[in-house]
């Protein structure tokens, strides 16, 4: 089963329209992302909640770090550049974080919010190699713009 971005999109909206909460927010995205596509193993929300530290948020899959520097692995790379990073082989990522000894591949994808500030990172894994690819990255960047943008 491969994700159906169009509908995903729909979808999205629909369930999150008119709600503010961040964390209900990230709650909503990660669970209609994590069974939209059974290449997602992982799929969760890394918040920003200290100057350079992520912590876990909402997520579905297996456990996840509860912390993150920025310093550290592939979701720090993101907060840390302020850009995605797409993954196709874990263990070639330099410093790479063994959340879960699965995953083969990546994608984790800044998350702002509508005054441009880093809120958070989406960070899904898959037990596949070489997983993502630049449309999955477009597509799931602009549900989180629709989603995080105007909160």
């Amino acid at each position: 089963m491969a994700v159906d971005y169009k509908t995903l999109s729909k979808t999205v909206a629909a369930l999150t329209e008119g709600e503010d909460d961040t964390v209900a927010l990230m709650a909503t995205v990660a669970c209609e992302l994590h069974h939209s596509d059974e290449r997602f193993d992982w799929t969760g929300f890394y918040r920003v909640v200290a100057p350079d530290l992520l912590k876990i948020g909402p997520y579905q899959g297996g456990h996840g770090c509860l912390q993150i520097p920025f310093s550290r692995g592939v979701c720090g790379a993101a907060a840390r550049s302020g850009e995605a990073q797409l993954v196709a082989d874990v263990d070639a990522f330099p410093g790479h974080i063994a959340c879960a000894s699965s995953t083969r591949s990546e994608v984790v994808i800044p998350v702002w919010n509508a005054a441009g500030q880093l809120i958070a990172v989406l960070d899904i894994d898959s037990d596949q190699p070489n997983a993502f690819t630049q449309d999955d990255l477009h597509h799931l960047s602009a549900i989180l713009q629709q989603v995080f943008g105007k909160a």
